[in-house]
This record gives C-alpha cells, structure tokens and sequence, in this order.
C-alpha cells in the first residue's frame, strides 16, 4: 500500500452516480459550485461526471478538471479506448487527473457485451493498460463484484493491477453484500492476489438492503482505503453511501476505528442542502448526520438529560456538521451586514451580487414574517436562480371556497411575454396547476409533489418539491415561500423549465444529454 494505513481517501461521486438518480440532473453551473464546495470540504478525489455520456458532461468535467484546487478530478469511461480517450481529454487538465475505467465481471453482466471470461480478461488488459499509458493515476472496477465468481474477480483484479492500475475499486453495484462478507471480501482480495499490497483498495456500497455504510465502513475494516460515497446518499434505486455517515462514524468512532479522513466536516451541512435543493431531492426528517430532526429533542425525558450534560443524547455536536450552535432570527429592520454575519455564520460566502439578490428576497419575507431563522435564510438562498428560466411565475391569486372548486388566476411571464389564464380546479394546488398549464401546454406526468415546512409557526416558509416525467425524461423542481400554493407554482415551473432544457438538447445536437448514461457501479 502506498499511503499512511490509517488514512481513508474519501472519493465523491456525487456529480456522476449520485446525479443518475431519476430527475435528479443537475445544470453545468450547479455541478462546477457543488465542485467546488467538495474541493473546499477536503474531498480526496471527484469523480465529475462521465465524459463521453454527453458534450454537457464533457463540459463539465472540463471545466472541473480546471478549476479544482486540492483534490483530484477523475472521470468515469467503460472499457473501450474512445470512451478512455474522452475521459482523458476532460481530465487531462487538471492537477490531479485520475482515469476511472469499468466492465461488468459477474455473470449476469457478462453476458451484456457477450464476452467470454477469456476475452474479458484481454478486453480488462488493453483497456487498463491504454489508460495507463495516458494517466498514471487509474483507477478500474469490476462491477457487481460482490455477484461474480471468487476464482475469477482474482484473476480479472491481478490482471487490472499488472496492467497499472493503481486504485481496484469493489463495487457493490446492486447492494447485495452484508456488512461481514463486506470485509472478508477486501481481505481475502488483498491476501491472495499478487501485486495488492501495491494498489489501493477502493469501496463502492449501494443502500438498496439499508447496509451501504456498514459495507463500506467494514470493507475499512478489512483493508479498503478508500471510500465510494454521495453527498446526502443520493443515487440510483436506494443511493449510494452517504458521505457524511462515514466520515462522522469514523470521526466520532475513532476508539474503534482508527482512520482518518481529511474532510472539514463542519462544512457538511451546507453542502447537504445544496445538493438537496439543486437535486430536487428534499432530506428525510430522520436522516442521519444531516436530517432536521438529527439533533432535535422532543421527549421530556430526552430533553431533561439534554439540559443536564448535552452528551446524555448527543454524541456528537451539531458545530461539528455545520449547524449553528444558536438559531437567532434576524427581522425586517436588520440591515445588509448583519445578513452578511448570519450567512458567514451558516456557512455561506455570497459574493456582493449575489447578497444584494439574497437581502431583497429578504426584505420581502421579512415583511411577512415576525421572525427570519436561519434554516429560512438558508431557503432563501436554495431560492437563487441563474436568470436563464423561459417560464417565470409573475403573480398568483387563488379564490378558495367550501363547496365548490378553487379558482387560480396565474400570470406568467414567457419567453419575455406576460400571459395570464384562470382555472378552476379540486383545491388551491390543482387549480393553479392547470393554469400552468394552460398558459404553457404539456403532457408532463406529476409523479412527485411534497411540501415541508422550513421552519415553525403559521407563517413557516414551505419548501414544496415537484417531479415531472415525459417522454422518457425526468426533471425535479423546489421552492420555498410563506404562501404554500406561490411555492408550488414555482416548483412546477422550475420543473417544467427544466424538461424545457433537456427536451432542447434532445432536438439540437447534444442528443445523448438524456438517452444515454452509464451503469450505476
């Protein structure tokens, strides 16, 4: 092994297998900031994307690959040289470029390309030694290894290191394995094949049996040093590993598991609730590390140790994962600095643009609200928009009655014309949602709509989430305002905004955007 056999790489794969989860796509400007705010966390290596998937991911990766500061900039590429080819040409230009290369070994995924194990074995040695000859920095995965024969992921893993590979990553692409075969699994790999002592094992976990942190903190155990994983656990099916559960159990459980990791995690939450908002995947109450409710007392008994010694229920602090010691709200005759100073406290660095956006939108829900909290400021910032939106919701009045069907009457503004149309329908919701459409015809399918409420009281913000589906294609949409039926039309037409987007590339020239993407590992 070629590092300190106590530390842990901590390998994000946010931007490439977490961003395969249905709708959960992300625009190129949202991947380079959630880029960015893993580099500044201390991740160890991103993999940004896959480069030959589309000319979107290949600019984005690109684009990563020169920004990033510390940590390395790899891309994912199946087991063919154009694919290898591509990924090194997004790569290639920054600090720390890294090659990650992939086929499917067990059986059932051999039989997908219809190779033999033989031909396998020969298509696995001119793959990885291409790549090597590009990158000294590659790393390959058998996938499903968890599912494939014993004898032959030996044979297929010698062959990947005495090609050059220098990371063998073992994926758990199904979430098949237990927390023991996890660790007997890397051990035995690093025991009997020659040449492991000299490569770094790597662990990637799905969560679709709820095991993907104990696989991946065993797999530790057993000798892995590295750790596959996504922000909030966001990924295909049940997701991935969620980084912020096993960099604060091997934080928090040193006594037992003497491994480090270099991630800032006091930069956690932030970064959880970007991803949940720029993802359209709003985190579980109970989630652990970063769930709303993961430092809330509510029993009396609970609450009585929590006054007394807070370690009776804590094990951790919340300052250790970003949250504010203190929740004080700020009001409407709060100025620009002391928004400045609240949002330095959360955790946000907001350029001076961008806080003259954030304090207006402040003013106007300080006008509404006796008392801003912190987690409604932090709304507000999800709130953000890049300005690029065809559809924008101008004003909204809704009429609601007890025996009869609400009216909506929705003014939008489209592609720089206002139009306005007036529905009626079952409730406030509906009603508004057919004056959506209305103004803008589609045949998108409403698979998820949810609302949760950002703070306490009746005059709580509700941040509402919005899942479309057509034709194939998945887009998922937020908003946060006091009055829940304006945050479900900015919802719905940040969705719509967003097929609006891909539906485009379908047409134009960067066809692949949404057809084609790779096998979640």
């Amino acid at each position: 092994m070629t590092q300190d056999a106590s530390r842990v790489l901590i390998f994000d794969t946010t931007l490439r297998d977490g961003e395969q989860s249905p709708g959960a796509t992300m625009t190129h400007n949202e991947k380079l900031e959630i880029a960015e705010l893993l580099d500044e966390m201390g991740v160890d290596i991103i993999e940004a994307g896959f480069p030959i998937a589309s000319e979107g991911d290949f600019r984005a990766v690109s684009e990563i690959a020169k920004r990033s500061k510390s940590a390395q900039i790899c891309g994912l590429a199946r087991a063919n040289f154009a694919d290898i080819d591509r990924c090194w040409e997004a790569v290639r230009n920054s600090a720390r470029p890294r090659i990650h290369t992939f086929i499917g070994t067990s059986p059932l995924h051999r039989a997908i390309p219809n190779l033999t194990k033989d031909e396998m074995v020969e298509r696995i040695e001119q793959t990885v030694t291409h790549a090597r000859n590009l990158c000294d920095n590659v790393q390959w995965s058998p996938m499903d290894a968890t599912r494939t024969e014993w004898d032959y992921l030996c044979r297929v893993v010698d062959v990947a290191i005495k090609s050059g590979a220098t990371t063998i990553n073992i994926p758990d692409t199904v979430g098949y394995t237990a927390p023991k075969e996890s660790a007997d699994l890397i051990k035995r790999l690093i025991d009997t094949v020659p040449g492991a002592a000299d490569v770094i094992f790597a662990t990637h976990c799905h969560n679709d049996l709820g095991m993907a942190t104990a696989n991946a903190l065993a797999a530790v155990e057993g000798g892995a040093r590295q750790i596959e994983c996504t922000i909030n656990g966001l990924g295909e099916r049940a997701g991935n590993t969620a980084l912020e559960e096993v960099v604060m159990a091997l934080k928090v459980r040193g006594d037992i598991m003497p491994f480090q990791t270099k991630v800032d995690t006091k930069k956690i939450m932030h970064i959880s609730r970007r991803v949940a908002t720029v993802a359209g995947f709003p985190v579980q109450f109970n989630k652990a590390i970063v769930g709303k409710n993961a430092f809330a007392h509510e029993s009396g008994i609970h609450q009585d140790g929590m006054l007394k010694n807070k370690e009776t229920f804590e094990i951790m602090r919340p300052e250790d994962v970003g949250l504010a010691g203190t929740s004080l709200p700020l009001g409407k005759h709060s100025g620009r600095a002391a928004l400045r100073a609240k949002l330095h406290d959360l955790g946000v660095d907001v350029g001076d643009n961008q806080l003259k956006d954030i304090f207006v939108r402040f003013k106007e829900l300080a006008d509404r609200k006796k008392e801003v909290y912190d987690d409604d400021i932090l709304a507000l910032i999800s709130a953000t928009t890049e300005g690029e939106d065809r559809l924008q919701v101008v004003s909204l009045k809704v009429i609601c009655g007890t025996g009869g069907p609400a009216e909506a009457t929705l003014e939008m503004e489209i592609d720089g014309s206002d139009k306005t149309a007036i529905c009626y329908g079952d409730g406030p919701v509906d009603a508004t949602f057919k004056a959506v459409r209305e103004l803008h015809p589609n045949k998108a399918h409403l698979s998820l709509y949810q609302v949760s409420a950002v703070t306490e009281g009746t005059d709580a913000q509700a941040t509402v989430s919005v899942r479309l589906e057509e034709d194939g294609m998945v887009a998922t949409g937020q908003s946060a305002d006091t009055d829940t039926v304006v945050a479900s039309a900015k919802a719905y037409v940040h969705a719509l905004n967003r097929l609006i987007v891909r539906r485009e590339k379908i047409g134009g020239s960067d066809t692949k955007e949404v057809s084609y993407k790779s096998p979640a590992e």
